[in-house]
């Protein structure tokens, strides 16, 4: 599975910023694709993931209300859109594939991952 993260950039504070993560290879095998992100110094942080068949789907609860996680099927694309950014929301985001069972928050479960993409909100 290959995955190729999107959308990054920089952006004001309250500002607004979509990414999609494109999954190509054999990417049926994953049992759903997610979004961690990881500030300087930091540890990678769950932020959202949503199931292949896009019938389930978890965020973040400190996301939750301002992120939500998309599918589009028919590019095999998920879409991480996020509103009303903050300082704190400035990470490297990547995109990864899971294929393992679990909770969708746990990095373990994931194999596969993306190369990231940097979001800076300026305040």
């Amino acid at each position: 599975v290959q995955l190729q993260a999107s959308g990054g950039g920089l952006v004001n504070f309250g500002g607004s910023l979509t990414l999609s993560c494109a999954a190509s290879g054999r990417a049926v095998d994953a049992r759903g694709l997610g979004w961690f992100r990881q500030a300087i110094g930091k540890e990678r942080e769950f932020v959202a993931a949503i199931s292949w068949d896009a019938k389930s789907m978890s965020v973040a609860n400190s996301v939750k209300d301002r992120f939500a996680i998309s599918r589009d099927s028919a590019r095999n694309t998920i879409i991480l859109q996020m509103n009303n950014l903050k300082s704190e929301d400035t990470a490297v985001y990547l995109c990864a594939a899971a294929t393992g069972r679990g909770a969708y928050s746990d990095k373990d479960r994931y194999t596969y991952w993306g190369q990231g993409t940097l979001v800076t909100v300026s305040s």
